[in-house]
């Protein structure tokens, strides 16, 4: 009988409890759909802060500087003010044109002749360095020396044959096969200079050189190539010019690339610029000449971005 009611008051109390847990909430509306079909992690807006120019939002969010003055209605100078909302909804949708062989069309109402980068194409190296026939020498005129015994007697010096005259035997060196340190490498071995496709793109080092400072995300953002002042400065791949100029702190006179939707490179410190904005390049075309504009040493500050965040620039570019 003790066992029974014993059960009941222990029935009683678990049915107590079980009334005092909440009932299970089942979400019947409809799932929220992000505005932004790309996966794209941009914003469709972004609110200006002091301290930020149309460029650097440009650069920061990885569009061209014009595509948001025209979405947002903003006139040259391109002034923004702090607290003014613009809208990047329509940004992600553009399509970069492909380089075109012949022509560059800048801005629409410019043609601009593809400038000549003096870059060594492989037509021309097999042309450079194959061997030629050594050209015809004309031999000197005889002098008419005085009779006497001496010149009788003389022997004739031996004619040097063309090849003797033209191509003088080289030695062979010897090359030390010791490691290399992987910062002291320089794209200028085979390797480096034939171009790696990535993201459907063919990349190429921006210019030969050591580099002296590599990617690290935080205080470095993209590499630094050491060389001379002048050194020729290549587009690394096919893209759009969508800005030249210095109105970014800390960079000098720059030169960016749009290369794809996502995608583009920065060319930092030249001391001259040989592309404008709008210009359409090709993989390897001279855009600039190295310096040390806002920097303290002559170098390359070279940057991939993508999407607007910094990328390390090796994960694009040949192997060394």
């Amino acid at each position: 009988m003790k066992r029974i009611v014993l059960i009941g008051i222990l029935a009683s109390l678990f049915a107590g409890c079980v009334s005092h847990l909440p009932a299970p909430v089942i979400n019947r509306s409809p799932a929220k759909t992000s505005n932004n079909q790309s996966s794209d992690w941009r914003p469709n807006s972004y609110t200006v802060k002091k301290g930020d120019t149309l460029y650097s939002i440009g650069l920061e969010y990885g569009y061209d500087y014009r595509e948001i003055a025209a979405t947002n209605g903003i006139q040259k100078p391109y002034t923004i003010r702090v607290g003014q909302t613009l809208d990047f909804s329509n940004l992600n949708n553009q399509v970069v044109e492909t380089a075109k062989p012949a022509t560059y069309a800048n801005e629409g109402d410019v043609i601009i002749s593809p400038i000549d980068d003096g870059t060594i194409t492989s037509q021309q190296v097999a042309e450079t360095t194959a061997p030629t026939s050594p050209p015809n020498l004309s031999t000197p005129k005889a002098i008419k020396e005085p009779y006497s015994l001496e010149a009788l007697n003389r022997k004739p010096a031996p004619e040097a044959t063309p090849a003797e005259a033209e191509w003088p035997e080289v030695q062979p060196t010897t090359v030390a096969n010791t490691p290399q340190d992987p910062t002291t490498l320089t794209p200028e071995s085979t390797s480096a200079n034939k171009p790696s496709v990535v993201e459907g793109i063919s990349w190429s080092w921006p210019t030969q050189g050591k580099v002296s400072a590599k990617f690290n995300g935080a205080s470095n953002k993209g590499l630094d190539i050491a060389g001379e002042k002048g050194q020729s400065i290549q587009a690394s791949a096919d893209g759009k010019v969508i800005y030249t100029g210095d109105d970014l702190r800390g960079y000098g006179k720059l030169v960016i690339v749009k290369h794809s939707k996502t995608l583009l490179s920065v060319y930092a410190h030249n001391s001259k610029i040989n592309v404008k904005e709008g210009q359409l390049v090709k993989l390897g075309q001279k855009i600039a000449e190295m310096g040390d504009t806002d920097t303290d040493k002559t170098k390359l500050h070279f940057e991939i971005r993508q999407k607007g965040k910094s990328v390390d620039p090796e994960q694009f570019l040949p192997q060394t």
